[in-house]
């Protein structure tokens, strides 16, 4: 049985394929030519290079697999032409999807995100049910994350697509090598770089248990039902408190407010278009999303299938340790303001 994976080099798609590898699947992965294959090494994977924009691509890598999980994603909270966010995540999510079904693919999981669920004002956990509309996404990468579940469950309601979909929430651990908004955030607490933060809450898993969901997802969820992967709702202040019990190193103590904070990120956007440097350390959604508590229940997950993730200290003492002994540690590194 061949499964094609998406999104394999990446943080949660390389998770994913370790997974699937040691359940005994035979692993074919998409890799654009210019992917890092860093987490893939020592692998035994068979590489289709296309694209999940490039449809022709996407066939040839289809061909012959039985099933497909499609964990590929544009995950940035900002970035300077949103119309290449959606290709990816909306216009190239339908393409893996019709490219999946003329292949006659019997499962696909879809990897969404805890981004596309409601919140509750209250600050009490949402799941799956939690109401909210395309107005309420914050952000390009919400709007696109939206849309493409959307599309996902269209196609399983209306041409029948054997889909099933997984929003994992906030995951750590390692081999997070870019990393992640949230890896970094775990490193520069870890690093002692953090000297102030702002009132928010995540939910945070471990993402070896992000890739465990996956494949109970693929055998015991229900076409066109999602499934919130989480772990641990904490507050941010929590998260600090827990990564400088790990390292030994104070929390930092200074919280700012929301609408101190903005003007920054504006500014800092504003530097990032003039000088073509990249992405800005704080953004403008960035800052409107930490004013909401993004805390989730996993009960559905739990209960249908069999979910059970570790406690959430070993997932950010995994990813130090993946951190220290990787290199990322510098202390050279600049003091950094944490939006999550």
């Amino acid at each position: 049985m061949t499964t094609l994976v998406t999104g394999a080099s990446g943080f949660v798609g390389s998770a994913v394929v370790r997974a699937l590898l040691a359940a005994g699947h035979r692993v074919r992965v998409l890799l654009r030519a210019t992917s890092s294959r860093r987490n893939l090494e020592n692998l035994a994977v068979e590489v289709a290079v296309g694209d999940v924009r490039d449809v022709v691509s996407l066939r040839h890598a289809v061909a012959g697999c039985r099933y497909v999980f499609h964990v590929a994603a544009d995950y940035r909270l900002w970035v300077r032409d949103s119309a290449a966010l959606h290709a990816t995540n909306v216009t190239g999510t339908r393409n893996v999807m019709q490219a999946a079904a003329e292949a006659g693919v019997e499962r696909i999981v879809y990897t969404s995100s805890v981004a596309t669920l409601g919140l509750k004002a209250d600050r009490t956990p949402a799941d799956e049910e939690t109401p909210v509309g395309l107005n309420d996404m914050i952000g390009h990468y919400k709007r696109s994350k939206f849309l493409a579940e959307a599309e996902v469950m269209r196609l399983a309601s209306e041409e029948g697509l054997p889909a099933v979909i997984v929003n994992p929430s906030t995951p750590v651990g390692p081999r997070d090598i870019k990393p992640t908004p949230t890896g970094r955030m775990v490193l520069d607490a870890a690093c002692g770089r953090m000297p102030a933060y702002v009132d928010t809450g995540l939910n945070l898993v471990h993402v070896d248990d992000v890739a465990s969901g996956h494949l109970l997802a693929f055998e015991r969820g229900a076409v066109g039902e999602r499934y919130i992967l989480g772990g641990r709702n904490m507050s941010l202040q929590e998260i600090f408190i827990k990564i400088a019990t790990i390292t030994g190193r104070p929390p930092p103590g200074l919280r700012l407010p929301h609408n101190l904070v903005l003007p920054i990120a504006y500014v800092s956007e504003a530097w990032a278009r003039v000088t073509n440097r990249g992405e800005p350390r704080v953004t403008v959604d960035g800052v409107r999303l930490s004013r909401k508590y993004m805390f989730f229940s996993s009960d559905k997950a739990r209960r249908e299938l069999g979910f059970n993730p570790r406690p959430v200290a070993e997932a950010l003492a995994d990813a130090i340790e993946w951190f220290r002994g990787n290199g990322y540690f510098s202390s050279n590194s600049t003091a950094r303001l944490l939006i999550a």
